[in-house]
Protein backbone atom coordinates (compact mmCIF):
# COMPACT_ATOMS: atom_id res chain seq x y z
CA UNK A 1 0.00 0.00 0.00
CA UNK A 2 2.97 2.34 0.43
CA UNK A 3 5.24 0.99 -2.31
CA UNK A 4 8.06 3.43 -3.02
CA UNK A 5 7.13 5.94 -0.35
CA UNK A 6 9.74 7.25 2.10
CA UNK A 7 8.54 7.51 5.69
CA UNK A 8 10.26 8.73 8.85
CA UNK A 9 9.15 6.97 12.04
CA UNK A 10 10.37 8.55 15.28
CA UNK A 11 10.79 6.47 18.41
CA UNK A 12 11.04 3.43 16.14
CA UNK A 13 13.66 1.50 18.08
CA UNK A 14 11.03 -0.44 20.01
CA UNK A 15 7.36 -0.77 20.89
CA UNK A 16 4.74 0.81 18.65
CA UNK A 17 7.27 2.69 16.53
CA UNK A 18 9.21 -0.48 15.75
CA UNK A 19 6.10 -2.33 14.61
CA UNK A 20 4.99 0.61 12.46
CA UNK A 21 8.43 0.74 10.82
CA UNK A 22 8.39 -3.01 10.14
CA UNK A 23 4.85 -2.89 8.76
CA UNK A 24 5.67 0.06 6.49
CA UNK A 25 8.70 -1.74 5.10
CA UNK A 26 6.66 -4.91 4.55
CA UNK A 27 4.23 -2.83 2.48
CA UNK A 28 6.99 -1.41 0.31
CA UNK A 29 8.03 1.80 2.05
CA UNK A 30 11.61 2.91 2.54
CA UNK A 31 11.94 3.80 6.22
CA UNK A 32 14.04 6.16 8.31
CA UNK A 33 14.14 4.46 11.71
CA UNK A 34 14.70 7.28 14.21
CA UNK A 35 15.46 6.55 17.86
CA UNK A 36 18.06 7.97 20.23
CA UNK A 37 17.79 4.93 22.49
CA UNK A 38 16.84 6.56 25.78
CA UNK A 39 15.07 5.14 28.80
CA UNK A 40 11.31 5.72 29.09
CA UNK A 41 12.08 8.85 31.12
CA UNK A 42 14.42 10.22 28.45
CA UNK A 43 17.82 9.44 29.98
CA UNK A 44 20.83 7.98 28.21
CA UNK A 45 21.48 7.31 24.54
CA UNK A 46 22.06 4.14 22.54
CA UNK A 47 22.28 3.75 18.76
CA UNK A 48 21.61 0.03 19.04
CA UNK A 49 17.76 -0.08 19.01
CA UNK A 50 17.39 1.92 15.78
CA UNK A 51 20.11 -0.05 14.00
CA UNK A 52 18.60 -3.35 15.13
CA UNK A 53 15.25 -2.45 13.54
CA UNK A 54 17.05 -1.42 10.36
CA UNK A 55 18.75 -4.82 10.25
CA UNK A 56 15.38 -6.56 10.73
CA UNK A 57 13.93 -4.64 7.80
CA UNK A 58 16.91 -5.34 5.56
CA UNK A 59 16.90 -9.02 6.50
CA UNK A 60 13.30 -9.19 5.29
CA UNK A 61 14.27 -7.59 1.97
CA UNK A 62 13.25 -4.01 2.79
CA UNK A 63 15.11 -0.70 2.73
CA UNK A 64 15.83 1.34 5.86
CA UNK A 65 18.37 3.64 7.45
CA UNK A 66 18.94 4.50 11.11
CA UNK A 67 18.82 8.00 12.60
CA UNK A 68 19.80 8.82 16.16
CA UNK A 69 19.08 12.55 16.20
CA UNK A 70 16.70 13.93 18.84
CA UNK A 71 13.27 15.22 17.83
CA UNK A 72 13.37 17.58 20.81
CA UNK A 73 15.78 19.96 19.03
CA UNK A 74 14.75 21.78 15.87
CA UNK A 75 18.10 21.47 14.09
CA UNK A 76 18.26 17.76 14.92
CA UNK A 77 14.73 17.24 13.60
CA UNK A 78 15.84 18.90 10.37
CA UNK A 79 18.69 16.41 10.14
CA UNK A 80 16.25 13.51 10.50
CA UNK A 81 14.26 14.75 7.51
CA UNK A 82 17.49 15.45 5.61
CA UNK A 83 18.53 11.84 6.28
CA UNK A 84 15.48 10.70 4.31
CA UNK A 85 16.32 13.06 1.47
CA UNK A 86 20.00 12.14 1.38
CA UNK A 87 19.37 8.40 1.55
CA UNK A 88 16.23 7.94 -0.50
CA UNK A 89 15.81 11.21 -2.39
CA UNK A 90 12.42 12.27 -1.02
CA UNK A 91 10.06 12.17 1.95
CA UNK A 92 6.38 11.18 1.82
CA UNK A 93 5.35 10.64 5.42
CA UNK A 94 6.19 11.28 9.06
CA UNK A 95 5.02 9.25 12.04
CA UNK A 96 5.44 11.32 15.21
CA UNK A 97 5.73 8.52 17.72
CA UNK A 98 8.75 9.40 19.91
CA UNK A 99 7.89 9.94 23.56
CA UNK A 100 8.98 9.82 27.18
CA UNK A 101 7.19 9.76 30.53
CA UNK A 102 7.81 11.76 33.71
CA UNK A 103 4.65 10.86 35.66
CA UNK A 104 3.90 12.81 38.82
CA UNK A 105 0.77 14.20 40.48
CA UNK A 106 0.29 17.76 39.28
CA UNK A 107 0.81 19.42 42.67
CA UNK A 108 4.18 17.63 42.96
CA UNK A 109 5.37 18.00 39.35
CA UNK A 110 8.66 19.86 38.80
CA UNK A 111 9.36 22.31 36.00
CA UNK A 112 11.90 19.89 34.54
CA UNK A 113 9.34 17.07 34.48
CA UNK A 114 6.88 19.36 32.70
CA UNK A 115 9.40 20.70 30.19
CA UNK A 116 11.03 17.39 29.31
CA UNK A 117 7.77 15.69 28.31
CA UNK A 118 6.46 18.64 26.27
CA UNK A 119 9.80 19.00 24.49
CA UNK A 120 9.65 15.47 23.13
CA UNK A 121 5.93 14.94 22.49
CA UNK A 122 4.73 18.39 21.45
CA UNK A 123 7.80 20.35 20.40
CA UNK A 124 9.30 17.24 18.82
CA UNK A 125 6.18 16.64 16.74
CA UNK A 126 6.13 20.30 15.70
CA UNK A 127 9.83 20.29 14.77
CA UNK A 128 9.47 17.12 12.70
CA UNK A 129 6.28 18.28 11.00
CA UNK A 130 7.71 21.70 10.23
CA UNK A 131 10.90 20.22 8.79
CA UNK A 132 8.89 18.00 6.44
CA UNK A 133 6.20 20.55 5.57
CA UNK A 134 8.24 22.52 3.04
CA UNK A 135 9.01 19.37 1.07
CA UNK A 136 5.38 18.21 1.22
CA UNK A 137 4.22 21.62 -0.02
CA UNK A 138 6.66 21.64 -2.90
CA UNK A 139 5.72 18.15 -4.10
CA UNK A 140 2.02 18.70 -3.24
CA UNK A 141 1.71 15.44 -1.34
CA UNK A 142 2.51 14.00 2.06
CA UNK A 143 0.98 12.62 5.22
CA UNK A 144 1.50 13.01 8.96
CA UNK A 145 0.45 10.48 11.60
CA UNK A 146 0.73 11.73 15.17
CA UNK A 147 0.46 9.42 18.16
CA UNK A 148 -1.85 11.01 20.73
CA UNK A 149 -3.30 9.35 23.85
CA UNK A 150 -6.56 8.91 25.71
CA UNK A 151 -4.69 10.48 28.62
CA UNK A 152 -4.98 13.72 26.66
CA UNK A 153 -8.34 13.12 25.00
CA UNK A 154 -10.08 12.07 28.23
CA UNK A 155 -7.69 12.44 31.16
CA UNK A 156 -5.60 10.36 33.54
CA UNK A 157 -4.03 10.51 36.98
CA UNK A 158 -0.49 11.80 37.43
CA UNK A 159 0.10 12.77 33.80
CA UNK A 160 -0.58 16.50 33.50
CA UNK A 161 2.55 16.97 31.36
CA UNK A 162 1.87 13.99 29.09
CA UNK A 163 -1.88 14.72 28.85
CA UNK A 164 -1.30 18.38 27.98
CA UNK A 165 1.20 17.47 25.27
CA UNK A 166 -1.00 14.77 23.75
CA UNK A 167 -4.13 16.92 23.59
CA UNK A 168 -2.12 19.82 22.18
CA UNK A 169 -0.87 17.41 19.53
CA UNK A 170 -4.47 16.88 18.36
CA UNK A 171 -4.86 20.64 17.92
CA UNK A 172 -1.53 20.79 16.07
CA UNK A 173 -2.66 18.00 13.76
CA UNK A 174 -5.92 19.72 12.95
CA UNK A 175 -4.15 23.02 12.25
CA UNK A 176 -1.68 21.27 9.94
CA UNK A 177 -4.60 19.60 8.15
CA UNK A 178 -6.39 22.92 7.65
CA UNK A 179 -3.30 24.84 6.57
CA UNK A 180 -1.94 22.22 4.17
CA UNK A 181 -5.05 20.63 2.72
CA UNK A 182 -4.73 22.77 -0.43
CA UNK A 183 -1.34 21.14 -1.03
CA UNK A 184 -2.89 17.63 -0.69
CA UNK A 185 -1.14 17.08 2.64
CA UNK A 186 -3.00 15.14 5.33
CA UNK A 187 -2.62 15.01 9.11
CA UNK A 188 -4.31 12.51 11.44
CA UNK A 189 -3.89 11.16 14.97
CA UNK A 190 -3.92 7.70 16.54
CA UNK A 191 -4.48 7.05 20.25
CA UNK A 192 -2.98 3.59 20.77
CA UNK A 193 -3.82 0.96 23.33
CA UNK A 194 -0.78 -1.31 23.42
CA UNK A 195 1.47 -3.02 25.93
CA UNK A 196 4.95 -1.54 25.78
CA UNK A 197 7.69 -0.38 28.12
CA UNK A 198 5.95 3.02 28.26
CA UNK A 199 3.16 1.47 30.35
CA UNK A 200 5.14 -1.41 31.83
CA UNK A 201 5.14 0.24 35.28
CA UNK A 202 1.41 -0.37 35.88
CA UNK A 203 1.17 -1.95 39.38
CA UNK A 204 0.27 -5.64 39.68
CA UNK A 205 -0.07 -5.90 43.45
CA UNK A 206 -3.63 -7.26 43.54
CA UNK A 207 -5.50 -9.94 41.54
CA UNK A 208 -7.62 -7.19 39.96
CA UNK A 209 -4.52 -5.31 38.80
CA UNK A 210 -2.96 -8.51 37.50
CA UNK A 211 -6.13 -9.28 35.49
CA UNK A 212 -6.15 -5.77 34.05
CA UNK A 213 -2.51 -6.02 32.98
CA UNK A 214 -3.15 -9.44 31.42
CA UNK A 215 -5.86 -7.88 29.24
CA UNK A 216 -3.63 -4.97 28.25
CA UNK A 217 -0.87 -7.40 27.27
CA UNK A 218 -3.18 -8.81 24.60
CA UNK A 219 -2.96 -5.44 22.87
CA UNK A 220 0.38 -5.78 21.15
CA UNK A 221 2.05 -2.86 19.33
CA UNK A 222 1.59 -4.76 16.06
CA UNK A 223 -2.16 -4.10 16.33
CA UNK A 224 -1.53 -0.35 15.86
CA UNK A 225 0.63 -0.62 12.77
CA UNK A 226 -2.00 -1.44 10.08
CA UNK A 227 -3.94 1.78 10.69
CA UNK A 228 -0.75 3.86 10.57
CA UNK A 229 0.25 2.23 7.27
CA UNK A 230 -3.21 2.86 5.83
CA UNK A 231 -3.21 6.54 6.87
CA UNK A 232 0.14 7.03 5.11
CA UNK A 233 -1.09 5.39 1.91
CA UNK A 234 -2.87 6.94 -1.06
CA UNK A 235 -5.94 4.89 -0.14
CA UNK A 236 -6.44 7.38 2.74
CA UNK A 237 -6.33 10.46 0.50
CA UNK A 238 -9.77 11.57 1.73
CA UNK A 239 -9.02 11.01 5.44
CA UNK A 240 -7.84 14.20 7.12
CA UNK A 241 -7.95 15.90 10.54
CA UNK A 242 -9.35 12.80 12.26
CA UNK A 243 -8.54 11.15 15.59
CA UNK A 244 -8.60 7.36 15.80
CA UNK A 245 -8.01 4.93 18.64
CA UNK A 246 -6.95 1.30 18.30
CA UNK A 247 -7.55 -1.28 21.00
CA UNK A 248 -6.59 -4.83 20.08
CA UNK A 249 -8.92 -5.65 17.15
CA UNK A 250 -11.09 -2.53 17.46
CA UNK A 251 -10.69 0.77 15.63
CA UNK A 252 -12.50 3.77 17.11
CA UNK A 253 -13.20 7.12 15.52
CA UNK A 254 -13.00 9.58 18.40
CA UNK A 255 -15.35 12.52 18.81
CA UNK A 256 -14.01 16.05 18.61
CA UNK A 257 -15.27 19.12 20.53
CA UNK A 258 -18.62 20.46 19.32
CA UNK A 259 -21.27 22.57 21.10
CA UNK A 260 -23.52 20.41 23.26
CA UNK A 261 -26.14 22.87 24.42
CA UNK A 262 -26.69 26.64 24.61
CA UNK A 263 -28.74 29.14 26.58
CA UNK A 264 -29.66 32.65 25.43
CA UNK A 265 -30.90 35.73 27.24
CA UNK A 266 -31.72 38.79 25.14
CA UNK A 267 -30.46 41.33 27.66
CA UNK A 268 -27.23 39.51 28.40
CA UNK A 269 -26.14 37.78 31.58
CA UNK A 270 -25.21 38.81 35.08
CA UNK A 271 -23.26 36.43 37.30
CA UNK A 272 -26.45 35.96 39.31
CA UNK A 273 -28.47 35.09 36.19
CA UNK A 274 -25.85 32.55 35.21
CA UNK A 275 -26.05 30.92 38.64
CA UNK A 276 -29.87 30.89 38.72
CA UNK A 277 -30.78 30.16 35.10
CA UNK A 278 -27.94 29.38 32.71
CA UNK A 279 -25.98 26.86 34.74
CA UNK A 280 -28.97 24.75 35.84
CA UNK A 281 -29.98 24.46 32.17
CA UNK A 282 -26.46 23.51 31.08
CA UNK A 283 -25.56 21.22 33.97
CA UNK A 284 -27.58 18.30 32.65
CA UNK A 285 -25.23 18.21 29.64
CA UNK A 286 -21.98 18.40 31.62
CA UNK A 287 -19.36 15.88 30.53
CA UNK A 288 -18.49 13.82 33.62
CA UNK A 289 -14.97 14.02 35.01
CA UNK A 290 -13.41 10.74 33.94
CA UNK A 291 -10.11 9.15 33.11
CA UNK A 292 -9.38 7.02 30.08
CA UNK A 293 -9.66 3.78 32.07
CA UNK A 294 -13.22 4.67 33.08
CA UNK A 295 -14.37 5.31 29.52
CA UNK A 296 -12.64 2.27 27.99
CA UNK A 297 -13.42 -0.10 30.83
CA UNK A 298 -15.03 -2.97 28.91
CA UNK A 299 -13.10 -6.03 27.88
CA UNK A 300 -11.16 -5.63 24.63
CA UNK A 301 -12.47 -7.69 21.74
Amino acid sequence: MVEGKVVVVTGAGGGIGRDIALALAAEGARVVVNDIGTSTSGEGQDAGPAQQVVEEIRAAGGQAVASTDSVAESLAAGRIVQCALDTFGRIDGVVNNAGILRDRFFHKMSLDEWDAVLKVHLYGSYYMSRAAASHFKEQESGAFVHMTSTSGLIGNFGQANYSAAKLALVALSKSIALDMQKFHVRSNCIAPFAWSRMIGSIPTDTPEQQARVAKIQQMTPAKIAPLAVYLLSDAAREVNAQVFAVRNNEIFLMSQPRPLRSVHQGGGWTPQDIAQHAMPALRSSFVPMERSGDVFSWDPV
